[in-house]
C-alpha cells in the first residue's frame, strides 16, 4: 500500500494567472546555469494558454546550440531540485523534471532545428488564437483528470488523439500564417 505521499495525483486546476510569472522566474534561473549554450527559452504547455484549466506544470522548452552538451549541466540544474531523465522516450530530447510526487516544471531541451520545437510553440499559439478548442481541451483533461485520478499513462494516453489532432491544425495553420506574413 502506497502512503498518499508516493502517489502522483493528477488534477486540472483552474487557470491560474501566476503561471506565467513562475515560468518568467525559472526560466532566468535555468538561463543562469546554461546560458552559453541556449538559444531561446518557450513557455510550453496548458500553463502557457491563457485562461485555460491544466495540470499545475510549468513546461518549459530550453531550445539549445548543442543537444549533447546538455548532460554538463546535470549537476548545475539538481541544485534547482532538478532530476535529469535523459531523452526519456523521446530521441534527441533531454528532459527534467522538479518533484517526483508533486510535480511542479518540466524541462524539455532540444537542439535548434528540431521540428519538436515548433510543434510544441504551433501547439501553444494555436490554442491561444483558437479558444474554443482549447476550451474542449480543457475539459477533456479535466474529465481524464477525474477518470485516470493516479494513472498518468492513462491520463496521456486519454488526450492523445486530441493533441495529436491539434498538432494537424496547428501545423497547417502556422505554414498559413508564415505565407501570409
Amino acid at each position: 500500500m502506497y502512503k498518499k505521499s508516493e502517489v502522483r495525483i493528477i488534477e486540472v486546476l483552474e487557470y491560474n494567472p501566476d503561471w506565467k510569472a513562475e515560468f518568467i522566474k525559472e526560466a532566468k534561473d535555468i538561463y543562469k546555469i546554461m546560458g552559453k549554450e541556449v538559444v531561446k527559452v518557450h513557455h510550453i504547455g496548458s500553463t502557457s494558454i491563457p485562461g485555460i484549466d491544466a495540470k499545475p506544470v510549468i513546461d518549459i522548452l530550453v531550445e539549445v546550440k548543442n543537444i549533447e552538451n546538455v548532460d554538463l549541466y546535470n549537476e548545475s540544474l539538481k541544485s534547482l531540485g532538478y532530476i535529469a531523465k535523459g531523452e526519456y522516450c523521446i530521441p534527441n530530447r533531454r528532459f527534467f523534471l522538479k518533484g517526483i510526487y508533486k510535480r511542479t516544471h518540466h524541462i524539455h531541451v532540444f537542439e535548434s532545428g528540431n521540428s519538436e520545437i515548433k510543434r510544441h510553440i504551433n501547439f501553444r499559439d494555436y490554442m491561444i488564437q483558437h479558444p474554443e478548442e482549447a476550451k474542449q481541451y480543457a475539459e477533456l483533461k479535466k474529465e481524464l483528470a477525474k477518470t485516470f485520478r493516479y494513472d498518468i499513462e492513462g491520463y496521456c494516453n486519454g488526450k492523445d488523439a486530441f493533441v495529436k489532432g491539434i498538432d494537424k491544425k496547428a501545423y497547417e495553420w502556422a505554414k498559413l500564417k508564415d505565407r501570409e506574413m
